[in-house]
Formats: C-alpha cells, sequence, structure tokens
C-alpha cells in the first residue's frame, strides 16, 4: 500500500513519451507480450492508473472510451494474478457482450507470455454449457455483462469467495442500462478484501455514491484523451449485414477512385480469408498480421508504396506504424470497438497534407459503436449507400472506354493487327464491328464484363435489430433514431436541378458540393440529396435561386466539364432546358 498517494486526487495528465511501461513496475512476462503486440509508450490513463494498481489502491478513473483504460486495469490485474489458484480471482463488469468480448480478447493478449491463463466472457445469449464447462475446469478471470453474472450466482455456478480485484468498466453506461441494482447486488456478494477499480466516462452523483460505499479511500485519475481526426478525411459509414460484407467491399472497390486501400478487420485469420476471397475476384490485395515475418511484412509493405499492390488486409497490430502516401482509402471491415483504435486507423490515409477516405462498415447491432466513435472524436459519420448494378456497370464501362483510348494510342501495335483484322473482314464477310465485339468477349474472357442486373437484391426497410437477451436484458445500447431532413416548417422550399456531369465523369457529391457552394456563393446547408446518374446527377438546391448566382453556376465547370445547370422536370420525356432563372410555380402539394 502505497501511504504517501493522496486520496483521492484529480490529475490532467499529459502524455509523457519518455516513459516506459517498464518505468511503471510491471513484470518481464506482461512487458513482453507488450512487445508482441507492438506497445512502446504508455497512454496518459495508463500511466496515471498502474503505479496505484500494482500498489493495491482502489482507483476511480475518469476517462472516454478509447483511451487506453483496458490496458490500465488488465496489466496489474495480470502481473499480480497468482495461476495456481484456479477459482476467478479477477471479476470485470462491463455494459455490453461487445465490450466484455473485447475486454477478454485484450486480457488473451497480453497474457500471451504467461503460462496457464485463463479468461472466460460471461455474456446473455451465449449458451450456458460452454460457460458451466470453462468454470468447472477453472478459470482466473471472468469478464461479463451483470444480467449474466448474476444469473450465475444464484444458480451457484460461479464462485467469487477468492476474488482479489473487481473492475466495473463503462460504469455510468451500466448504470443508464439499468444494471445499478445487479451491480451493487454482485459487490455486496464479493470478498471484503479486495481491490476494486471504477472506470467511468462521467461521473454523475450515483457513480459518486457507488464509490464511497464500496471502494476503500480511492485515489481518483482524470484523463482526457485525444481522439481529434484530421479534417483532410472524409469519414463515411455503411450499415451492412455481416454476410453482405464481401459484396459491399467487392462493390466498393470496384465504384470507388481509390490508389491505394487498407482494409482493417478484427482477427489474424481474417486477414488470410478476405484477401484471398478478394484475389479470386480479380484484385490485387495480400494480408498482414503479427504472425506474418517481419522480412515478408517489410516485402509486402514495399510493394503497395511502389503500386505494385493496391490492397492490403491488415489487424491493428500489423499496421501500427505504418506510413504509405499512396494510401488514398481505409475501409473498416470490422468497425473497431475503441475510438482510439478508429483514429488510429483512419490516420493511415490522409497522409503528407494528402486528402483520404474512410469507410466503416456497420453491422445493425454495432450502431452503438458508431455513436461512439462520433461522440469522441465530435465529428459526425456521414452515411453512404451500397454501390448498386447500375453503378458498378458504369465504372466498369469507363474503365473499358479507358483501356481502348489508352490502346488507340499504341499507334505501332494498332497498324499490325490493322491488317490482320481486314484480312479477316475480306475473308469471312464479317462487319467490323462485330470483330471488334469478337475481340473484346475474347479479351474478357469468362468474367462478364457488366453484371447482371436482375441480380440486384430488392431493397427492404431496415428494422432495428433486437439483441438476443439473458434472463435479467444482457444487451448493449440501444442506438438513437436516425431522422432524415425535416420538411415543412421553417425549413426552405428545394427543387431538383440537373447538372450534366455523372459517374462517367467520376464526379463525386463533395465535388458537386465544392464547385457550385464556390462559385454560387452557397451555403452547405442549401444542398439536399444529391444523385449521381451514369451521365449527369440531380441536385436539389433552393427553389428560388437568384438570378445572380445562375449567372456566376453558367460558366462553372466539373472535371472540366461545364455543369450546364437546369431545372429538373422529371421523367427525359417531360424534362425541358431552361437557359436561365426557373419561372417561379405555385407549389403542389396532394393535401392541398
Amino acid at each position: 500500500m502505497n501511504d504517501d498517494a493522496p486520496a483521492p486526487r484529480t490529475d490532467e495528465a499529459p502524455e509523457a513519451p519518455s516513459l516506459t511501461f517498464a518505468d511503471l513496475g510491471l513484470g518481464e512476462a506482461v512487458l513482453r507480450s507488450l512487445r508482441d503486440v507492438g506497445y512502446e509508450t504508455p497512454s496518459a490513463i495508463q500511466a496515471e492508473t498502474i503505479p496505484h494498481l500494482l500498489a493495491g489502491r482502489d482507483l476511480m478513473g475518469l476517462a472516454q472510451t478509447g483511451t487506453g483504460k483496458t490496458a490500465a486495469f488488465a496489466l496489474p490485474i495480470l502481473d499480480r494474478l497468482d495461476v495456481s489458484q484456479k477459482s476467478p480471482q479477477a471479476l470485470v463488469l462491463a455494459p455490453t457482450r461487445e465490450l466484455a468480448l473485447q475486454v477478454c480478447e485484450a486480457f488473451e493478449r497480453y497474457a500471451a507470455r504467461t503460462r496457464g491463463v485463463h479468461v472466460l466472457p460471461v455474456y446473455g445469449g451465449q449458451g450456458y454449457g460452454v460457460q458451466l464447462s470453462a468454470l468447472r475446469r477453472g478459470v482466473h478471470i471472468v469478464v461479463g455483462t451483470p444480467g449474466r453474472i448474476m444469473d450465475h450466482l444464484d444458480k451457484g455456478t460461479l464462485d467469487l469467495s477468492q476474488l482479489r480485484f473487481l473492475v466495473l468498466d463503462e460504469a455510468d453506461e451500466m448504470l443508464n442500462m439499468g444494471f445499478a441494482e445487479d451491480v451493487e447486488t454482485i459487490l455486496a456478494d464479493t470478498p471484503a478484501e479486495k481491490q476494486v477499480a471504477l472506470f467511468s466516462a462521467t461521473m454523475p452523483a450515483q457513480i459518486r455514491r457507488l464509490s464511497a460505499k464500496y471502494l476503500n479511500e480511492p485515489v481518483e485519475i482524470q484523463v482526457k484523451g485525444k481522439t481529434a481526426t484530421a479534417s483532410n478525411i472524409t469519414q463515411r459509414y455503411l450499415t451492412v449485414s455481416y454476410p453482405q460484407k464481401v459484396d459491399a467491399l467487392t462493390r466498393i472497390l470496384e465504384t470507388e477512385n481509390f490508389e491505394g486501400m487498407i482494409v482493417f478487420v478484427r482477427t489474424k485469420n481474417e486477414t488470410e480469408t478476405l484477401a484471398e476471397k478478394l484475389r479470386a475476384r480479380g484484385f490485387s490485395a495480400e494480408a498482414i498480421n503479427g504472425d506474418v515475418a517481419q522480412v515478408q511484412r517489410e516485402r509486402t509493405v514495399n510493394r503497395l508504396k511502389s503500386g505494385k499492390l493496391d490492397i492490403l488486409v491488415a489487424t491493428d497490430v500489423a499496421a501500427r506504424g505504418l506510413d504509405v502516401e499512396r494510401i488514398s482509402h481505409v475501409v473498416n471491415y470490422d468497425i473497431p470497438t475503441d475510438t482510439e483504435s478508429y483514429v488510429h486507423r483512419i490516420g493511415r490515409t490522409g497522409r503528407a497534407g494528402r486528402s483520404g477516405d474512410a469507410i466503416s462498415f456497420v453491422t445493425p447491432r454495432e450502431r452503438y459503436l458508431l455513436k461512439h466513435i462520433e461522440k469522441a472524436t465530435r465529428q459526425p459519420l456521414q452515411q453512404m449507400q451500397m454501390p448498386t448494378v447500375e453503378d458498378v456497370n458504369t465504372t466498369r464501362l469507363s474503365r473499358f472506354d479507358d483501356a481502348i483510348t489508352t490502346a488507340l494510342q499504341a499507334t505501332e501495335r494498332i497498324e499490325r493487327f490493322r491488317d490482320i483484322i481486314a484480312h479477316y473482314v475480306r475473308e469471312h464477310d464479317v462487319p467490323e464491328v462485330d470483330v471488334a465485339a469478337a475481340l473484346a468477349v475474347v479479351a474478357q474472357g469468362e468474367t462478364p464484363l457488366l453484371l447482371d442486373p436482375a441480380a440486384e437484391p430488392k431493397p427492404r426497410q431496415e428494422r432495428p435489430v433486437r439483441e438476443e437477451r439473458g434472463p435479467r436484458g444482457d444487451r448493449p445500447e440501444r442506438p438513437a433514431r436516425e431522422r432524415g431532413p425535416r420538411r415543412g416548417g421553417a425549413e426552405k422550399p428545394m427543387a431538383s436541378y440537373r447538372i450534366a456531369v455523372g459517374k462517367r465523369h467520376k464526379v463525386e457529391p463533395r465535388q458537386i458540393v465544392g464547385a457550385i457552394a464556390n462559385e454560387g456563393g452557397l451555403q452547405r446547408s442549401d444542398f439536399g440529396h444529391i444523385s449521381i446518374r451514369p451521365d449527369h446527377s440531380i441536385v436539389e438546391l433552393p427553389a428560388d435561386l437568384d438570378p445572380q448566382i445562375w449567372e456566376k453556376l453558367s460558366s462553372t465547370r466539373i472535371s472540366g466539364k461545364l455543369i450546364e445547370l437546369s431545372q429538373d422536370q422529371g421523367p427525359p420525356n417531360a424534362r425541358r432546358q431552361q437557359d436561365g432563372p426557373p419561372r417561379q410555380k405555385k407549389p403542389r402539394h396532394k393535401n392541398g
């Protein structure tokens, strides 16, 4: 016990780059594991809390998600664990099954160099059989949600009589989800002599009361996380079910204008599996993970830098410190469970002052993670739609056009083949255009140039996914309801306008907004929905555009092409081009 340490106290702790994990007093086995996963210097919360926890102090930490607090409590527990004792010595309570699994995985990473450590995740929705078998064999650390822990205590299948360490992770979230009574019951059912660590993003009165009742003269640490993301990175997300992920990634690879890309997944096995699937679909992709030898890793990264490789499928650890300028896109195939990893991942793009794109796949059950990321980074992620069959076909045709144009520039080779084609036309009396089409079929091989529109899945209304609940209601936080733009009221009336640039010109919504806003003096709030079609786009703008704005936009170009702004009148056969401002019409409403 460190009697000289004041309790409680609050520290606004900056990170100390010169400090190492060895300076904090951790043992060699834990330090070797940290070196294996690439951790060099502790974060602020780790530097402040680890010495106190190693000294046996109770602790209350105020820290946002993503500041590294999992390692802050996991490392001291592992360092002081008695592996010979088979009954649970440490219990970590977490509000959701996702967080419980994340904490469990972290313990296993940090315990890789400590023989015989057994960690068990315990949560609702998982069968009791697996948990009961593990408990009978003996576990050292239990990580679980309050409801399922309570169930085991009620059944007498979880023995906490030998417990030495108790951690409440994201305590405020746990209480907000209605677990206050369960948490207090669990705390009351543990030995009086134990070390308690409570971590919370906020410190409401209920947390203060809990701390005063169950913690013994705790030291209080407050650390503010640095979770800002670069302003030159466009952040988007795609709501997609797990089975759709490979198809969604394939369509994004076909329709996005990317130079180099890193696709992040959670596990080592998934890196190899996904890279193999992408290669089978004709993409240049390779995997790196913690099992890849350093020589092979360097060879792969050099291929990425030189442009011989376009897609890298990686885990967080494998991509640590990766700095490649040509990475234009990062895809979070598996969205990270903490904001620190998210910021680190998307920081692999937008290097050297260049712009970058980050796209995150979010399953319906992971929407709460999206909310955490937006809250911590203070930046909303823009929702994107799955590229359609039409989008993919438009891109493929555009690239086919480009390939023909490039081939036509090789005049010497063209001359050689021209005589061959002329001979075939004379001998077989076949039109040249048919010969060209036949050669395209030969060049294309077995893979069709265009996707079949019939393969497009029918859109269906997205329903909120209900989490399976244990008997006491373990479930993740319910995502906030998404609201679309308001109609009517104080909103300005909008109208649809047609511009003469589309997918074949490789334009993106941000280019359209930037060009029209800059040239026409419009605000971002003046833009509504933007629909990019094959050869044109439809943009929602204020219905009463000033004549001066029309004049300014008459010479506006996007991707070198005049936009030829006109008011969209619906289907092509009813559309009328206008050379000046539209005449004002009374808005028609179905309901009068």
